[in-house]
């Protein structure tokens, strides 16, 4: 699948906000192999990363929510905050895949009953007289966009706020794990030379 790649050694990746892979998708690279290949379908990816990957990878948009899902890599000497950073960024990528699914079908429902509307309000031998199938123009299609909006205001407003909080959390635990992480690389070679 050329639309999956491994991240490179950037260190982790930034908070993706994607769906998370709930049972499988956060085990530890040893114990994915057998488990993929059983695995049912899921409605997302079916992939699986190689047993040796030592990445996150991040796969093709999702049909309901249009974000693409991040399946992340646990290493087998991961630290508590490791753990709770990628806890933090697998919860912010459900709670973003939840929403933006639900946000999606609903925009996509009121906008069929929208055009359905107006098609029927113009009357029904409209576009069949030369064949083609009946369509609004963009300046009919921009009423519904600004009803939607304005509709939405408040859900949007919500959401942007708890997307900065996640992702302020989250970018605060990726400063603690860095730092943790040159803090023991520093300690172990202050051992290696004073052996």
């Amino acid at each position: 699948m050329a639309a999956w790649r491994a991240l490179r050694k950037a260190g982790p990746p930034p908070p993706s906000p994607c769906r998370a892979f709930a049972c499988r998708g956060c085990q530890r690279a040893t114990e994915r192999g057998a488990e993929c290949r059983e695995a049912a379908p899921s409605r997302v990816s079916r992939f699986c990363p190689p047993r040796k990957s030592s990445h996150d990878w991040i796969g093709p948009p999702d049909k309901y929510s249009n974000l693409r899902p991040v399946h992340f890599y646990i290493p087998e000497d991961e630290s508590p905050s490791e753990q709770k950073l990628r806890e933090l960024r697998q919860e912010t990528q459900a709670w973003n895949q939840q929403f933006w699914a639900k946000q999606n079908l609903t925009f996509r429902k009121e906008k069929e009953e929208f055009i359905h509307s107006r098609l029927q309000a113009k009357g029904p031998g409209l576009g069949a007289q030369s064949g083609q199938k009946a369509t609004l123009n963009a300046e009919e299609m921009a009423d519904f966009y600004k009803e939607f909006l304005s509709k939405n205001f408040q859900k949007h407003m919500y959401y942007n706020r708890d997307w900065y909080r996640r992702n302020f959390t989250i970018t605060f635990f990726m400063g603690k794990v860095a730092l943790e992480r040159i803090w023991n690389k520093l300690r172990w070679k202050q051992r290696k030379s004073s052996i």
